[in-house]
């Protein structure tokens, strides 16, 4: 028995480093660090996340550019720290949330910003400002043990080499205990599904020729690396 429960622990955690081709779902809390939502003019949400969904099309990964669509003029950065399940779940306590996290990456939510203004400002979804391929860069699988407290990290993006966003996620709104217990009343959370916890301040324009880099400051073997490029 225990050799078969090892190597089906074994198993999960090979799916888990493969996880943007695992998971059925990708999703983003919005205005999660107060200084962000500031910054944009918005408000902070209140009583529970603000949430927002991105297709797995939108994933890519280290090698390969993030585009800026033809119709995409002023492109955002948001350096995120992602949140990666690891066991089904439904109306899942805040007690028992972590149970449900395989591990982490570092993650880039991409935002076409003139395009969910738009949206925003007409009371649409922010779906144009948020769904396109390659508007969900990912690094590596980051094991659950690898990180001690999620709501004790760093979290930066330099673009060029100058530093734009250095926040912390002990500045969340909601932590990540509150986000998966909320979420998990709504949907049934997955395998390999990602969760999106919130960008700090500090988010800016990347036009098409630049160099981005990211990482969690006390993990800095995940840095991830783009460069960004225009679609033709």
């Amino acid at each position: 028995v225990e050799f078969v429960l090892g190597h089906k622990c074994f198993f999960a955690h090979t799916k888990m480093q493969r996880f943007w081709e695992v998971g059925k779902k990708i999703v983003g809390v919005g205005r999660n660090y107060a200084e962000h939502a500031k910054e944009l003019g918005n408000q902070v949400p209140k009583g529970k996340p603000l949430l927002f969904l991105k297709p797995t099309s939108s994933y890519v990964r280290p090698g390969s550019p993030i585009i800026r669509p033809i119709n995409n003029k002023i492109l955002h950065h948001e350096v995120e720290l992602g949140v990666v399940v690891g066991k089904r779940g439904k109306n899942i306590s805040t007690q028992d949330a972590m149970s449900h996290v395989a591990g982490y990456t570092v993650a880039l939510d991409m935002t076409a910003r003139d395009l969910q203004d738009i949206e925003k400002n007409n009371g649409h979804p922010w779906f144009e400002g948020k769904c396109y391929d390659t508007f969900c860069a990912v690094g590596d699988f980051i094991k659950a043990e690898e990180v001690q407290d999620p709501q004790n990290l760093g979290l930066w993006i330099k673009v060029n080499g100058v530093l734009k966003q250095n926040g912390k996620t002990s500045d969340m709104i909601f932590q990540v205990p509150e986000i998966i217990s909320h979420l998990s009343t709504i949907m049934t959370l997955e395998e390999g599904d990602l969760i999106l916890t919130g960008t700090p301040a500090g988010v800016g324009e990347v036009k098409p020729g630049d160099d981005l880099t990211a990482g969690i400051t006390e993990l800095p073997k995940y840095d991830i690396r783009f460069q960004v490029t225009q679609e033709e």
